[in-house]
């Protein structure tokens, strides 16, 4: 079972995201992953991810990289495409693509970014990953879509055959795990049950049969909202920035907010606990676990991983 952490980019200094990139390799995870947020609760200090991509590309030599996710709105695909490319070839080949449909309606409507239906938004996702690797194949590209087109877009420097690693992140049971099916090598869910996510499974491998695709041939990872805290006070402390930056479906205590996520299936609790829910994600097929890492002034949440989780799973 490979172990990753993904920061947001919020509140943070570029000095605090360039030395977390360099812990997360160092502690032995395996992948560093950014959210692409303008903001989610408060309009604080809010960092470009695909700037920091491009450093971690550099000051990185073996943890994939790449957002989780960038929603299908913020950006046209002719110029996300340019930039993965780029990327990929950048970092030798490390770079995930991760793409989503975006949730925040909020950050959207303040930007003065267009937030359609979900169904429009499904489209796009689905154009989008379209128009991207017929700008990643040989020679010019050209797509006439209901969204976006291209016209003989010779798009350069090319990225290696079968490049970027494209992961679709969401569990939307009639919209998004059939663009998995369709698009995705990888497939992103967040603290799902073993039911649920079996059930998820299920019908994931219904979609690539109807098209004649290997269900096998997608890998799946799973973000946790789960927090870490070696003392109850060092917990709470974890579920108030939590709050701040990722505010939660109701006012609520941290105890309270620490309560919903491990009834939500978050993975938390003693070492033990966490690597057998971890052991039981690994015999369900997860084969990769996201941990978030929100304050990035201590390293405490990666050294505590390294220590406790990372060796008793690294052989799931």
């Amino acid at each position: 079972m490979d172990v990753a952490l993904v920061i947001g980019p919020w509140d943070l200094t570029f000095e605090e995201a360039t030395a977390s990139m360099r812990t997360t390799e160092e502690r032995g995870f395996s992948s560093w992953y950014l959210g692409d947020h303008f903001f989610s609760v408060n309009q604080i200090v809010s960092l470009e991810p695909y700037i920091l991509f491009a450093l971690a590309a550099r000051e990185t030599e073996h943890v994939r990289i790449g957002p989780l996710v960038t929603p299908v709105m913020f950006r046209p695909p002719s110029n996300v495409g340019r930039l993965a490319a780029q990327l990929d070839l950048l970092s030798g080949g490390r770079f995930v693509m991760g793409l989503g449909v975006g949730w925040h309606e909020g950050e959207h409507r303040t930007y003065g970014v267009d937030y359609p239906s979900i169904r429009e938004r499904s489209e796009r996702l689905d154009e989008y990953i379209q128009v991207m690797q017929a700008m990643w194949g040989e020679g010019p590209a050209s797509f006439d879509g209901r969204y976006y087109q291209l016209r003989e877009a010779d798009t350069r420097p090319k990225p290696e055959a079968g490049r970027p690693t494209v992961l679709i992140a969401g569990g939307g049971e009639r919209r998004t795990l059939p663009l998995v099916a369709k698009h995705a090598h990888e497939w992103n869910s967040v603290d799902l049950s073993p039911e649920v996510y079996q059930r998820k499974c299920e019908l994931l491998a219904g979609y690539c049969d109807e098209i004649g695709r290997d269900p096998g041939e997608i890998r799946h990872t799973m973000m946790t909202m789960g927090l870490i805290g070696a003392t109850d006070a060092e917990l709470e402390a974890e579920a108030a920035l939590q709050m701040l930056r990722r505010a939660p479906p109701s006012p609520m205590s941290p105890p309270d907010y620490i309560d919903s996520l491990r009834q939500r299936g978050a993975i938390m609790g003693s070492p033990d606990q966490m690597v057998d829910r971890i052991g039981q994600l690994a015999e369900s097929g997860v084969d990769e676990v996201v941990f978030i890492w929100f304050n990035l002034s201590s390293n405490a949440v990666p050294d505590w991983l390294a220590k406790n989780v990372l060796p008793q799973v690294a052989k799931l």
